[in-house]
């Protein structure tokens, strides 16, 4: 019987309705836009490197496209249950080629300076070897919010200084938010990671060989 409220109630109470299927093809949709960003990479290189002044409509909106996916991707695969080892793996990877690509274009055009360049590429370069080697030794470490934020904004941040004009002065307030937030994020994985490594090893010995660093 189902009443007013839409909830199925049997004679014990409250009847939980089955978990919906999700098909083949939506299954793969959030591992296809990680694919998709990865691949978007070349044409967005192209055009950043070939625009004058490192200033590109074209190339700012493909940045900002493949920016959202990585929200996108993220967000489908929790909603559908269907995260995947080749997500946990290449996700980060497409952001951080993205991130670094950008990156280095713009330093090339004169648009940021080398020691922005250097701090945003080298954080990104620790923090992949770091995941690698946590990942080599059976875990895998979360990604926390301050992390995410962070790389929200800094995205956000160079996507604008592709857009603008050489010599404007706001989109560097995004851009060096998004660098200040993501130096604290780096810090607070260094900080925390040997508690969470501890509470994994914890959990692995009670259950299992691998264990998820939250």
């Amino acid at each position: 019987m189902r009443t007013s409220d839409g909830v199925r109630r049997g004679h014990n109470g409250p009847v939980e309705a089955p978990p919906r299927a999700v098909g083949s093809s939506l299954r793969l949709l959030p591992n296809a836009l990680t694919i998709v960003r990865l691949v978007a990479l070349v044409p967005f290189c192209v055009l950043l490197a070939r625009a004058e002044d490192g200033q590109s409509v074209a190339a700012g909106l493909l940045f900002g496209a493949a920016s959202l996916t990585d929200w996108f991707d993220g967000w489908l695969a929790r909603r559908l249950g269907v995260q995947s080892r080749f997500g946990r793996l290449a996700d980060p990877l497409a952001d951080r080629l993205l991130i670094g690509s950008g990156t280095i274009l713009l330093w090339y055009h004169d648009r940021l300076p080398a020691v922005v360049m250097l701090l945003i590429v080298g954080r990104d370069v620790l923090l992949l070897s770091g995941l690698s080697l946590l990942r080599d030794r059976g875990y895998e470490l979360s990604v926390i919010l301050l992390g995410k934020t962070a790389t929200f904004v800094l995205m956000a941040g160079l996507g604008l200084t592709m857009l603008t004009d050489p010599g404007t002065d706001w989109p560097g307030v995004v851009l060096y938010t998004g660098i200040a937030l993501s130096v604290a994020a780096g810090i607070l994985y260094v900080l925390t990671v040997p508690a969470r490594l501890r509470a994994a090893r914890t959990g692995a010995g009670s259950g299992g060989t691998s264990s998820k660093v939250s």
